[in-house]
């Protein structure tokens, strides 16, 4: 690793155990991940009882409401169960072949250099008929200019393949279009994932408008009472869900493994 690389690296660890202190001191950002951890995992029957595997838990708060989850990140921390960088993960030993059940990452698909490779290397681990579980930025037209313009993430629908050109830090490096590119307007893409996923069982959601904003997000907490807050959160899902090309900024995606 050079210099610059081994700097930047350093600061994204840095970075994001700072991010984690400030979620877990933040009462509805945590609301917020509640909410989204009960919609995303509710088909899941007896989850608690599963083999689930996190990808990209550095800033996660996922075992806070799952404690079986096996968290991971290519970040060394002190929290997590396993270290490796998981565009590898189809050559990683210490997770047995075809041995996982649920497989979730969470606004971590954007981050990787090569998403749709990471997809089909994870079929290796997952059992047959195993799940992944993504969640991921979503483009429309309330949420474009806030992801666009006032998020400090790249937002580029420019490119030619999903795959980031650039690589700095694990933190550092994203394009918050690729998700939603693959998913929704590359259809060519999401067809290299035939192979190793049953497309037609695909299911894809939408959760909240302006609901993670008004948390003040992982950088700072805005002064809203969680009295407040908490009925809030609920009518702005409804708006999510009715009316998702107006109003979502996320959406939740569950791949099934062949």
């Amino acid at each position: 690793m050079s210099t610059e690389h081994q700097k930047l690296y350093q600061h994204d660890q840095h970075q994001t155990l700072e991010n984690r202190q400030r979620l877990q001191n933040n009462r509805n950002l945590m609301l917020w991940y509640h909410e989204l951890y009960r919609q995303v995992f509710r088909s899941v029957p007896d989850i608690a009882q599963k083999r689930v595997l996190e990808i990209g838990s550095g800033t996660s708060p996922l075992k806070t409401f799952l404690p079986n989850v096996i968290t991971s990140d290519v970040l060394v921390l002190e929290h997590l169960d396993i270290v490796f960088d998981c565009h590898n993960i189809a050559d990683f030993s210490e997770i047995e072949d075809h041995s996982i059940d649920v497989m979730t990452l969470t606004n971590v698909l954007h981050h990787l250099r090569d998403p749709i490779h990471f997809l089909r290397s994870a079929t290796r681990k997952l059992k047959q008929g195993g799940e992944i579980f993504i969640v991921e930025p979503y483009f429309s037209m309330l949420s474009y200019p806030l992801f666009r313009f006032l998020h400090h993430e790249p937002v580029d629908f420019g490119i030619s393949r999903p795959v980031l050109d650039t690589v700095d830090g694990p933190l550092s490096s994203s394009n918050q279009a690729i998700p939603h590119m693959i998913f929704f307007t590359r259809p060519d893409w999401l067809k290299e994932l035939s192979e190793g996923y049953d497309l037609n069982q695909t299911r894809v959601e939408f959760f909240t408008s302006l609901a993670y904003m008004f948390t003040g997000g992982i950088s700072r907490a805005f002064p809203i009472p969680y009295s407040i807050y908490r009925p809030y959160l609920v009518f702005d899902r409804f708006l999510a869900r009715i009316l998702p090309k107006v109003f979502a900024s996320f959406f939740t995606v569950r791949l099934r493994a062949k």
